[in-house]
């Protein structure tokens, strides 16, 4: 029996507890909108394990969110060659929100996966639901 690694399961996105079925219906980006499936369709693992568990994730997501918009600003920085005039002001604003929208739909799907992968300790990856 082949096992799964946990990174593959992590990138693209499969459940934890077989790393087998997908956790989303629908692409990353694209005109199919991704919604996060009830179940997994391999092992049958119920993803949201009580209601409102999905909550956290913002939590993660806004970790994220942070640590792009800091990055961004400084990659602008970097990038402007150091301008940091009032006029520049826009030019921030501009290149941190256009980045926040455009990693919005990876931020949804990671922060859920992230949450279902590492940040809950009653899930466990089990050997035997590995199967293909």
């Amino acid at each position: 029996m082949k096992k799964t690694s946990k990174l593959y399961a992590v990138v693209h996105g499969k459940c934890p507890q077989c790393r087998r079925g997908d956790i989303f219906t629908g692409s990353l980006y694209g005109f199919n909108i991704q919604h996060t499936n009830t179940n997994c369709s391999h092992c049958g693992f119920r993803f949201e394990i009580e209601p409102g568990y999905f909550y956290a994730a913002m939590y993660v997501s806004y970790a994220m969110n942070c640590a792009e918009m800091i990055s961004l600003g400084v990659a602008a920085y970097i990038l402007s060659g150091g301008w940091l005039e009032y006029e520049s002001f826009w030019m921030y604003i501009t290149v941190i929100f256009t980045g926040c929208l455009i990693l919005a739909p990876f931020n949804y799907r990671y922060s859920r996966v992230m949450l279902l992968h590492f940040l809950s300790p009653k899930i466990k990856y089990k050997l035997a639901y590995d199967t293909p």
